[in-house]
């Protein structure tokens, strides 16, 4: 379950943003609606931990996120929450593949091949498995942060912009892979997005109209 309530965030020298307060169930499946400019990536960095708030909690399962800090925060959302990046961050000295297998041992798992080799097949760049990030196209890359997230079965996956990269084809096999993955070990999945083409394949919905503001 991921909840929040009276959730703001000020940033340095700005009033402060509210934020509606969520109530996710475990293993549901959300989608975050709103333009560009809307608080969309700062909502996605607070319930991640990316962000600590302002005011207001926020809870994952029986854990208080907002309470957590320091090393504490960092061994959690190491092993329960798989972030999608809008841009994505990796060690470039290292393949796709050490790269997945890396995000395994971070979050305190054995290193898998044959867990990494299957879901970057599913995403149809398995042959890129010896290949350096530089070497790939901005979708690819967009698919191996996914494949990151995922690769450490969080109970939380949060997705940023994951389609805005992608044709019609591969965003549809996109959302369909993060669903997937996330219903096998029932996952809560929010995926925060301008992309209206998602519109109609979620029931649960959140739009942020605008940024709500409060002094």
């Amino acid at each position: 379950m991921l909840k929040t309530k009276d959730l703001t965030y000020a940033y340095k020298g700005q009033a402060s943003i509210h934020f509606p307060d969520l109530h996710c169930e475990k293993g549901s499946h959300w989608l975050l609606l709103g333009q560009s400019g809307s608080g969309k990536t700062t909502f996605l960095h607070l319930l991640g931990g990316l962000l600590p708030p302002s005011q207001g909690s926020i809870l994952l399962g029986d854990t208080a996120l907002h309470q957590l800090s320091g090393s504490a925060l960092d061994h959690f959302r190491g092993q329960q929450i798989g972030i999608v990046f809008q841009k994505a961050h990796f060690v470039n000295a290292l393949n796709v593949g050490e790269n997945l297998l890396l995000a395994q041992q971070l979050a305190g798992l054995k290193p898998n091949l044959s867990a990494v080799r299957a879901l970057l097949a599913n995403l149809i760049i398995e042959d890129k498995f010896n290949k350096k990030i530089n070497q790939l196209s901005v979708g690819e890359q967009q698919r191996v942060a996914i494949a990151r997230a995922l690769i450490k079965r969080p109970a939380l996956i949060l997705a940023d912009e994951p389609t805005s990269a992608l044709d019609d084809e591969n965003s549809q096999r996109v959302i369909t892979l993060l669903e997937e993955q996330a219903q096998a070990v029932n996952a809560t999945l929010l995926i925060v997005t301008h992309d209206q083409r998602l519109k109609d394949h979620f029931d649960n919905k959140i739009v942020l109209e605008s940024l709500k503001s409060i002094a």
